[in-house]
């Protein structure tokens, strides 16, 4: 169950980036919220790290060779490289640069997408049982 959970934790979160995307025009909800983002976004492989056995399934299943880990892992740090721009530029709109507010809606245009692709391509990474486990929980 602790799968679905997790699921519904990064659906969620990523509802409410799209809604902090949305109404950026709102300061007082889009700097918050897209600031947490970046953090959850930063601490969540720790949290899978600590939470999933990572051995029996990279190394004894063998999916250490998946072209969808790979990808998924290239997305992720693709979303790193992008929320470092984007804060450099956040930071010189709180420094009174109007020129950077193009640049800065253009790199979130990517942020949304590839933090979609990254949630897309782990889902495809679900493991199975888990989900198996937690059907046959609910019914």
């Amino acid at each position: 169950m602790l799968t679905v959970g997790t699921v519904w934790f990064v659906i969620a979160t990523y509802v409410l980036m799209l809604a902090a995307y949305r109404y950026s025009y709102y300061r007082w909800f889009h700097v918050p919220v897209m600031s947490t983002m970046v953090v959850v976004d930063i601490l969540f492989p720790f949290y899978l790290y600590l939470t999933h056995d990572w051995y029996k399934r990279l190394i004894v299943h063998q999916e250490i060779f998946s072209f969808l880990i790979w990808m998924h892992f290239g997305l992720i740090l693709t979303l790193y490289a992008l929320y470092f721009l984007q804060i450099q530029t956040a930071r010189k709109i709180f420094a009174d640069n109007v020129e950077a507010r193009g640049e800065h809606h253009s790199q979130a245009k990517a942020i949304v997408l590839v933090r979609g692709l990254v949630i897309a391509t782990a889902l495809l990474l679900v493991d199975p049982e888990s989900v198996r486990a937690a059907v046959v929980m609910l019914g």
